[in-house]
């Protein structure tokens, strides 16, 4: 499991244009007091919770309406670097259709959503998805 410094469960950005799934998503992530939850359905509002919330990990729809997910994760690269290993993008979508994307990111990878689960977003994060 994730825990910051404190010993407390850590955070998670949910960035999705699709309210359902962010609810579906909050719910999933943040069942059992694992996971601390916030959904974004923007860029601008993503921008704004990462600033303020400091997520410890982030996972981004590859399409955010008209706007791009990978344009939001080289955003919060630019302002964080350390965050890149811990940028997961998401889709309903095969990852196969986005590898080329997700390695010039150079984000952590990619979780399909009908695979989200606590234990995928940490498999992935320490490097064993």
């Amino acid at each position: 499991m994730f825990w910051d410094s404190r010993g407390m469960p850590s955070r998670c950005l949910v960035v999705d244009d699709n309210e359902r799934f962010l609810f579906v998503a909050e719910r999933l992530l943040g069942s059992g007091d694992v996971l601390e939850v916030e959904g974004a359905p923007d860029i601008a509002t993503a921008l704004e919770v990462f600033d303020r919330f400091q997520p410890d990990v982030v996972l981004i729809d590859v399409s955010l309406g008209v706007e791009s997910g990978f344009g939001l994760a080289h955003m919060l690269i630019e302002r964080a670097p350390d965050i890149a290993s811990r940028i997961i993008i998401i889709s309903t979508r095969s990852g196969e259709d986005y590898e080329g994307l997700i390695e010039d990111a150079a984000v952590a990878g990619f979780i399909s959503k009908s695979d989200l689960s606590v234990e995928a977003v940490q498999q992935l994060v320490a490097g064993l998805g």
